[in-house]
């Protein structure tokens, strides 16, 4: 008969916190000018090349203030006057951008302009064309004419 196997536990990375890291904020209690990318986001600003400042800890490491926090779920905080504005696309770029989304959501043998990307690397067409049957009309663009501007953003 066999042994059962023993189950070793997985034991968490422990980092110990010290002073050549970042410093480390729990939730609710990190300074005024700092904030996350979400958040300055929100505000319509962007990082503008810098770093981040400081890291804002998970609610699981906020029991163990020794120790650094090394999960998936920690943020970055970034500083409100180092940000700069959100860079606006050009118009070339925003045409650029609809034209690559136009040659992934027409359908090459109907010619028919979809709502959403096609599987055109699988089937190479649009299902209604793979398997016979009329699209309902709110899935397409109804327009027959060549459309000539039409931006994404």
């Amino acid at each position: 008969m066999a042994r059962p196997r023993k189950r070793r536990r997985r034991e968490a990375k422990k980092v110990p916190r010290s002073t050549a890291t970042l410093e480390e904020y729990d939730r609710r209690s990190y300074p005024e000018g700092l904030v996350t990318r979400r958040q300055l986001r929100e505000m319509g600003l962007s990082p503008g090349g810098h770093g981040p400042v400081a890291v804002l800890r998970c609610r699981y490491c906020a029991y163990r203030p020794d120790q650094s926090c090394n999960h998936p779920t920690r943020a970055w905080l970034y500083t409100v006057e180092l940000a700069r504005p959100k860079r606006v696309p050009t118009l070339a770029q925003e045409w650029a951008l609809d034209r690559a989304m136009a040659a992934r959501s027409t359908c090459p043998t109907c010619c028919r302009r979809y709502y959403f990307c096609l599987p055109l690397r699988t089937q190479g067409r649009c299902d209604p064309c793979a398997r016979g049957y009329e699209p309902s009309p709110d899935t397409y663009f109804a327009s027959t004419a060549p459309v000539t501007h039409r931006l994404a953003a």
